[in-house]
């Protein structure tokens, strides 16, 4: 399961965002996926579940937004969304095509609350 090894890069590239030394509780975290990752979103959410634990990310909202797989046809240049394979272009039919959307992973925003002064940041109380 990739998931776990994504989650674990979501929190730290989480945690690099937030400001050292303020005690913070990330209430929210919003993560564009697209459709060629092969992402599930539930065992993403399972894994972020088991990894917050204890951090500042502990209990966070997630909010997955999916990116469709889109593609530039190198023969007619129309752009082109699918759902599903053949990787074709919409346009023309034709198959030289280039990805240009749908790889994505993107931690898109990271939404925080101060917590209590004296709070301690990671202790998932707040």
């Amino acid at each position: 399961m990739h998931e776990m090894g994504i989650a674990l890069q979501v929190v730290r590239i989480v945690e690099q965002s937030l400001p050292p030394g303020e005690a913070l509780k990330v209430k929210s975290v919003r993560l564009r996926l697209g459709k060629l990752t092969a992402v599930v979103p539930a065992s993403l959410r399972l894994c972020l579940e088991v990894v917050t634990a204890g951090t500042a990310m502990e209990g966070a909202e997630l909010e997955f937004v999916e990116v469709p797989v889109l593609l530039r046809c190198r023969d007619c240049g129309a752009e082109t969304e699918i759902e599903r394979p053949p990787l074709a272009c919409g346009a023309c039919g034709g198959t030289a095509v280039e990805v240009i959307g749908g790889r994505e992973m993107i931690v898109e925003s990271v939404e925080v609350e101060e917590l209590d002064p004296g709070a301690k940041t990671g202790s998932g109380k707040g």
